[in-house]
């Protein structure tokens, strides 16, 4: 397989990062900003929202643009709205930052997926899009680890300095390894919607943004959980998040091989079931921070496990337009991110954070029944709604 993939994957994981990463640290920037812990993870909210709106738009007015030039461009743009969040003073200025990160960030992880899926051979564009995926999903885990460490040591500013120079290195490995790329008739997105007219289709994509929605009303505002529920300190809250990570990779990885061997349907039904329990503990096991531990690794692991068997699902019930279903499911996981973070500072300004678990845990519930729902019955063309709609 081409080698500049894994220059992609790279890039992938450092726009990623952007996303959670001031997840560990909304107690410093809340402080700092002088804001409350609610309105602070707004910042996780608004980026996801403009993160997955964003792309298929500006991939639609870019469309006649030359690839290696519109991702350089793209990660100097990105580049710039790091710079305004390590400068920014104040909510405002800071939340501008994260929307221009969030919309230039979105158009370079469609940019890198399809270039990756150009620049190898046919038989290798599956594995290619995989491997640029993996770069997302272990940015999403390790983000918040990784800015955690760093803002409890340097300040809440110091993550965003690390993103601005793994930025200016990806910049150049774009700028000297990659060759010029023409770029294709983009899928106009009326077309990608109309894909989900078909009911086993939508509800697989609710599926994905429910269980989103659920894990991140929890898992957006686990430091605060951690040090009010456990009395963790912040070197032991990195601690528990380096161990949540490093768990959500194997679990990613997990889940592939158990989707493979046992089939797509029950690797996700097993996963929500075993998911949405252990969400529903959480509270009741603070008592034992051994028994925590135990019961949030199952957690961590199952919240990314459960996405290869969910993508390979996706594939199975919409061949004909699974390129389609992978950028919408891209989509759903990001606004599920945003509505989780949005309802978990909602249960936090109104609430206690312990309830952001048992607020989560009903996603899941609902995320249960809607994968139900999409596995019931027989499949239809999704295609052919276009066709009929085209005709």
């Amino acid at each position: 397989m081409n080698k500049r993939v894994y220059l992609l994957t790279i890039v992938s994981f450092v726009v990623g990062m952007v996303e959670l990463i001031i997840g560990g640290i909304l107690d410093l920037v809340a402080e700092d900003l002088n804001t409350s812990l609610g309105k602070t993870g707004l910042l996780i909210s608004i980026f996801s929202i403009v993160f997955a709106l964003a792309a298929p738009v500006l991939l639609s007015l870019t469309s006649k643009i030359e690839r290696k030039k519109l991702t350089i461009f793209s990660l100097v743009v990105f580049l710039l709205g790091n710079l305004l969040a390590v400068m920014s003073n104040t909510f405002t200025v800071l939340m501008i930052a994260r929307i221009i990160s969030a919309a230039s960030g979105s158009l370079l992880v469609v940019l890198c997926v399809t270039i990756a899926s150009n620049i190898v051979e046919s038989k290798y564009r599956a594995r290619a899009i995989g491997v640029v995926f993996m770069g997302i999903s272990a940015s999403l885990v390790l983000g918040v680890p990784i800015g955690l460490m760093l803002g409890n040591a340097f300040g809440w500013k110091a993550p965003f300095v690390l993103i601005i120079i793994l930025t200016l290195l990806s910049i150049a490995g774009v700028y000297f390894f990659m060759e010029s790329i023409q770029p294709k008739p983009a899928i106009p997105m009326r077309k990608q919607l109309l894909t989900l007219k078909n009911r086993r289709v939508f509800t697989a994509q609710l599926t994905s943004f429910l269980f989103l929605t659920g894990h991140l009303t929890l898992y957006g505002y686990l430091t605060p959980f951690l040090k009010t529920s456990l009395g963790l300190t912040g070197t032991w809250v990195s601690i528990v998040y380096l161990i949540f990570g490093i768990a959500a990779v194997a679990g990613g990885g997990l889940g592939g091989v158990a989707s493979d061997r046992f089939g797509t349907k029950p690797t996700i039904l097993t996963s929500i079931v075993i998911f949405g329990i252990s969400m529903f503990l959480i509270p009741f096991t603070t008592f034992a921070f051994p028994l925590f531990l135990v019961v949030m690794v199952v957690w961590s692991m199952l919240s990314w496990g459960i996405t290869p068997a969910q993508q390979s699902y996706l594939i199975e019930i919409a061949p004909e337009s699974s390129d389609i279903q992978q950028s919408l499911n891209n989509s759903a996981l990001h606004l599920g991110i945003a509505l989780g973070s949005t309802v978990g500072a909602f249960v936090i300004e109104r609430s206690t954070v312990d309830m952001n678990a048992t607020v989560g845990g009903v996603f899941i519930i609902l995320a249960l029944v809607t994968s139900l729902l999409s596995m019931k019955g027989k499949n239809k063309s999704v295609m052919s709604f276009s066709n009929q709609k085209a005709g």
